[in-house]
């Protein structure tokens, strides 16, 4: 671990998870050093350790399903890349719909995948079941299905990040809260640290469920919102399930690692805010094990082996938001991923990477840009495709 050594960086990265390492990894490989990366937590401290670890194509946007496509390629290559196996196993994620409501809702989806170039498939209830046998049909109606989705461990894939990062020239300073930006001549210039205060060109923002809070230090509002999501892991039994399972009437998601654990959550109304803190709440367990059940009935005497919560970075187009900020120059979000930065981070993070060297972006800005959300007259398709 490295600290903060320098007084003046090129770029100083707010936040330690995945998106925040992948853009210093993306930066250093173009040579833009010195970079600091600070986070006020231990290496996946934040949501890039709390995550289950999902990677799917299956969206109801363009612009997100070609993000998650470059990005499965890219966790596809990790290994090679970076040298730390992260078990990413392409078993599918299969969406489930309960009502005729929801079973249109995944045949759009279905529709913009299949137009995307990727083989979705929509399944009858008899199908469902051939992909994954343990599941109760009774309620189901169908689903959607796409082969190449799939997971990964999220621990490897910041290890190795992180590593390579290092290695490449990237300061990291775990421990370290950012208090306040500095600006000079109308742009971000400095940061002021729980180490001391750092001067620099550049500042992005990948605070994850904490990025409000950072953009609200420079003197700026933003409409993110952290949500608290919670999670269990049970204990591990002979390996059952190939695809990620979502239902859509509750939230409901649960994949079987390769060590044959089952990890899911469930999709609670907690308000937003961080105050709450990433314990597991009361009302989880006996909710989520109830939805489990119902959907897989051999999982009833499954041991939980633990339960934990972290936060999605919700906006309210479901979108991220990245870019160089209109209102600062030189402050760049990377931010407003919900709950699927990890999911998305290599290929975002490129663009991000792009931001702060101001190079041009293939990404639309009124849709992921931070300067949309100042026009209250645009006109945008959401992305609400959220669990899982």
């Amino acid at each position: 671990m490295t600290g903060v050594t320098r007084p003046t960086y090129r770029t100083v990265i707010v936040g330690g998870g995945i998106v925040g390492l992948f853009t210093a990894y993306h930066l250093a490989r173009a040579g833009a050093g010195p970079i600091l990366v600070v986070d006020r937590g231990f290496l996946s401290s934040g949501a890039s350790g709390r995550n289950g670890g999902g990677v799917r194509q299956q969206w109801e946007t363009r612009a997100t399903i070609r993000l998650a496509r470059e990005a499965v390629g890219a966790y596809r290559r990790f290994g090679r890349e970076f040298g730390t196996n992260v078990w990413f196993r392409q078993g599918g994620y299969l969406f489930l719909a309960e009502s005729p409501e929801e079973l249109e809702r995944l045949r759009k989806v279905h529709a913009m995948v299949l137009a995307e170039g990727l083989e979705s498939r929509m399944l009858e209830t008899a199908a469902v079941g051939r992909i994954a046998p343990a599941l109760a049909l009774d309620r189901v109606l169908g689903g959607s299905f796409l082969a190449s989705d799939g997971t990964l461990y999220p621990f490897p894939a910041i290890w190795g990040v992180y590593e390579r990062a290092r290695a490449l020239g990237v300061e990291v300073a775990l421990g370290v809260e950012a208090l306040s930006i500095r600006t000079a001549a109308g742009r971000a210039s400095g940061l002021v640290t729980s180490a001391g205060t750092v001067e620099c060109d550049t500042i992005v923002n990948a605070a994850g469920g904490w990025s409000f809070e950072l953009s609200k230090r420079a003197g700026l509002e933003s409409p993110n919102r952290p949500t608290r999501h919670e999670i269990l892991a049970t204990e591990a039994v002979k390996p059952f399930l190939d695809p990620m399972v979502i239902r859509l009437s509750d939230g409901l998601y649960v994949s079987q690692s390769m060590r044959g654990e089952l990890i899911g959550g469930l999709t609670l109304a907690h308000r937003p805010g961080t105050e709450e803190g990433m314990r597991s709440s009361p009302e989880f367990l006996p909710k989520m094990a109830k939805a489990l059940v119902d959907l897989m009935p051999r999982t009833s005497s499954l041991g939980v082996l633990r339960a934990w919560s972290g936060f999605y970075d919700d906006t309210p187009d479901g979108m991220p938001v990245i870019g160089e900020d209109p209102r600062l120059p030189g402050f760049v979000h990377a931010n407003g991923f919900g709950g699927h930065g990890f999911m998305l981070a290599p290929a975002t993070t490129r663009r991000v990477a792009q931001a702060v060297l101001g190079e041009p972006s293939d990404l639309d800005p009124g849709v992921f840009g931070p300067g949309r959300f100042l026009d209250p007259h645009r006109a945008t398709t959401p992305e609400s495709l959220q669990p899982g």
